[in-house]
C-alpha cells in the first residue's frame, strides 16, 4: 500500500517560519510530479507549489518568494520551506504526488498554524 506521509507542521508567528516534509512508502509507481496544496477552513483545497520529475516548478502566486520546494532526485520526498510565514497561510497542507498512471495520491494532512 502506498502512503505519503507528511511532517513539520505546527504554529508558527508571522514572519517566521516552518518545513514541511513528506516521504513516500510502499509501492510507489512512477511519479510525475510531487508537491503541496492546503485548505483553509471554509475553502477549498488549492495548489500550493508543484515539482515535476524534469524540475518544472509552480507556485501559487501569494507564495511565490516566499515558500520553496524541493525534491529528492532519488526518492519519492518532497520539501516545501516556508518564510515569512502570514496569518493567511494557515491552512492543512497536503502533500500530493502525480503517478505517470492512475489517480493522484495524498498524503492525510499537516496542520499549519499562523498567529501571534
Amino acid at each position: 500500500q502506498v502512503q505519503l506521509v507528511e511532517s513539520g507542521g505546527g504554529l508558527a508567528q508571522p514572519g517566521g517560519s516552518l518545513r514541511l516534509s513528506c516521504a513516500g512508502s510502499g509501492s510507489i509507481p512512477s511519479i510525475d510530479a510531487m508537491g503541496w496544496f492546503r485548505q483553509a477552513p471554509g475553502k477549498g483545497r488549492e495548489l500550493v507549489a508543484l515539482i515535476s520529475i524534469r524540475g518544472r516548478i509552480d507556485y501559487a502566486e501569494d507564495v511565490k518568494g516566499r515558500f520553496t520546494i524541493s525534491r529528492d532526485g532519488t526518492k519519492p520526498t518532497v520539501w516545501l520551506q516556508m518564510n515569512n510565514l502570514k496569518p493567511e497561510d494557515t491552512a492543512v497542507y497536503y502533500c500530493n504526488a502525480q503517478p505517470t498512471y492512475g489517480q493522484d495520491l495524498w498524503g492525510h494532512g499537516t496542520q499549519v498554524t499562523v498567529s501571534s
